[in-house]
């Protein structure tokens, strides 16, 4: 009797979880895509979607190795199909403190390079945080002020650390916060130091979008690729709402898209459900 009362609990307890989970993820699309490659031309897809519905959008975008290829496959419809970025505007996540805008590592240095030189966008209508701002509490203050009288961002484009971070918002971080200044955790630094020549290079410092900051935008969508970002992905889709993970925030969202390859899901438990229901949306649900 006891072991068949220890059986029903767990599969009730077990039940329970599934139910939760499907309510988090109500308004949460999981995408599972082959590689890399085939999840970052899936994203510019939902990029350009947005573009030709709403040309003068505001978008968020971020910098790091995750969306290079979701940028060049935008620059790729640019070029190929007129994609038209002449009325877009966009704000940044992040950029680090003390590093001038055309330091090799800085972010503006890298949006330019990776992004902007290749479209048709306006330079003034391009934003990043200030890293060498004077005062960097009032840049803070100014940067979310620029976001708000833009009228709010369409839609932000996340990477995923792979200790769940989401801009610069490290773990221990409020779920809360506003455009800050942060202090990179150890395991940044170390993910971030193949970019710089030395790993004492790296700024232990930058100005962040908060996670209340990234929560504010109509439409999240969070690229992550490989294994390394396996247990991340997992913490943020399926794993509890905590400030260890400030991407799991994102399940309170009202609208987010994760998108990542097989490597990213295989830590998924509902991996499988995830498929089925890409697998039957109606038409004007794809994106493809």
């Amino acid at each position: 009797m006891q072991v068949f009362s220890e059986y029903v609990l767990k599969v009730s307890a077990s039940l329970i979880r599934g139910l939760v989970i499907h309510l988090r993820l109500r308004d949460m699309e999981v995408l599972i895509q082959p590689t890399p490659e085939r999840a970052s031309e899936l994203a510019a897809r939902v990029v350009a979607r947005l573009l030709k519905e709403k040309p003068n959008a505001v978008l968020g975008l971020a910098t790091g190795r995750t969306p290079v290829q979701l940028y060049k496959e935008l620059i790729r419809f640019h070029k190929n199909d007129g994609l038209d970025f002449s009325q877009v505007t966009t704000f940044n996540l992040d950029e680090y403190i003390g590093l001038q805008p055309d330091h090799p590592q800085s972010y503006r240095y890298f949006m330019e390079e990776n992004f902007f030189k290749h479209i048709n966008i306006k330079p003034e209508n391009t934003h990043l945080p200030n890293g060498v701002a004077p005062n960097l509490r009032e840049e803070c203050r100014r940067y979310e002020r620029s976001i708000r009288e833009a009228g709010g961002i369409d839609l932000q484009v996340l990477g995923l650390g792979s200790n769940g971070h989401i801009g610069f918002n490290e773990p221990t971080g409020s779920l809360n916060s506003r455009t800050w200044i942060k202090i990179l955790s150890q395991q940044t630094v170390k993910d971030n130091s193949d970019l710089f020549d030395n790993i004492e290079d790296v700024p232990n410092h930058c100005i962040t979008m908060g996670v209340g900051s990234i929560m504010d935008a109509s439409r999240c969508l969070v690229l992550a690729f490989g294994h390394r970002k396996a247990k991340a992905v997992a913490n943020l889709i399926e794993g509890p709402i905590t400030a260890m993970c400030p991407a799991s925030a994102l399940q309170m969202h009202k609208r987010t898209i994760v998108i990542v390859d097989e490597n990213a899901a295989a830590r998924l438990d509902y991996s499988d459900h995830y498929r089925w229901i890409d697998q039957h949306k109606l038409p004007w649900q794809r994106y493809d």
